[in-house]
């Protein structure tokens, strides 16, 4: 059934007149007709009887009339649901513990008011979310993807440059430093435990081992940040590496410090995606949001060269 021949039955029983319709929806009498005949033909039945001053609903019409009504309504409220702004932001953040979930934590708590649904897809690789907001099931995600894996009508926008520090207990032969080099790790075991391959963090983390020759050991089932900081507080070997707003807690007792990397400070990009036609409100807001927020690094950066050496622009 054609929604706008129901709407022009709507009109028609409304003004009672073809005309007056065709002027209310802003088109020809011929077009109106047309509707008319159409829907009349399709529920084979007449709805209107044509008369001399106008027209008048049927018997067939008068029972058609509050059902149409119901539909209009119905369609009404479905395209309002979807309008940009008119349903929350549906954003992926990985994992809600890591930068992304802090970034956009933030950007809520600038603006309260702002409709919003964090989920975290942290199974799904970067091309198998890129391929979800293409969908629609989500709007929008953070994620560290190849230029050359970016599906055609994604955006995607370098706006969440994350440096890495080092993670270490009170007993490791580096927790003295107020910072170290990339280079000054070789040598050292750096554990970063549950390592899925596949991923975009493997891909990171290869490249980053193999541009400073470290050893980036991911071996072992990933008991979760609690084990790890078990095991980081009571190693003088171990060391991790986490984003500068990453958020794991531990109790006070085990002295485990964060020591910055420099020269050069290796950055986790975060790239967000999005559709490239997407023009949701919020999303709008969000990127700005990033832009200014964004802050700068007093240092040389690394990124793997498969990442664009510049973020975006403002």
């Amino acid at each position: 059934m054609d929604s706008e021949a129901v709407r022009t039955f709507a009109a028609i029983a409304e003004a009672g007149q073809f005309q007056a319709a065709a002027d209310e929806l802003g088109i020809s009498q011929q077009a109106v007709s047309k509707r008319i005949v159409t829907l009349e033909k399709s529920l084979g039945v007449s709805l209107l009887v044509r008369t001399s001053r106008g027209s008048r609903l049927s018997l067939d019409g008068q029972v058609f009339l509050p059902h149409a009504k119901k539909v209009l309504a119905a369609l009404e409220e479905a395209e309002q649901a979807v309008r940009p702004g008119s349903r929350p932001l549906r954003v992926d953040v990985l994992n809600r513990r890591i930068a992304p979930a802090q970034a956009v934590h933030r950007f809520y708590r600038s603006r309260p008011d702002t409709a919003l649904d964090v989920v975290t897809l942290g199974e799904e690789n970067a091309a198998q979310v890129a391929w979800a907001v293409l969908e629609g099931s989500i709007d929008a995600s953070f994620r560290a993807l190849p230029a050359d894996q970016v599906p055609a009508g994604i955006r995607a926008e370098r706006l969440l440059d994350v440096p890495l520090q080092l993670l270490l207990g009170p007993a490791h032969p580096l927790a003295a430093k107020d910072q170290v080099r990339p280079s000054d790790l070789v040598g050292h075991r750096i554990w970063i435990p549950g390592i899925r391959p596949g991923t975009e963090w493997e891909q990171f983390y290869r490249s980053l081992s193999q541009d400073f020759g470290l050893s980036i050991d991911a071996l072992g089932p990933n008991f979760g940040d609690e084990a790890l900081m078990d095991a980081l507080a009571g190693s003088a070997s171990l060391a991790t590496l986490v984003g500068t707003d990453d958020r794991y807690l531990w109790p006070d007792g085990y002295g485990l410090r964060h020591i910055p990397l420099r020269e050069p400070t290796p950055i986790y990009p975060h790239l967000l995606l999005t559709r490239a036609d997407h023009r949701h409100p919020v999303l709008t807001d969000l990127r700005n949001y990033l832009r200014a927020s964004q802050p700068q690094v007093a240092d040389e950066v690394w990124v793997p060269n498969w990442v664009s050496p510049d973020r975006t622009p403002m």
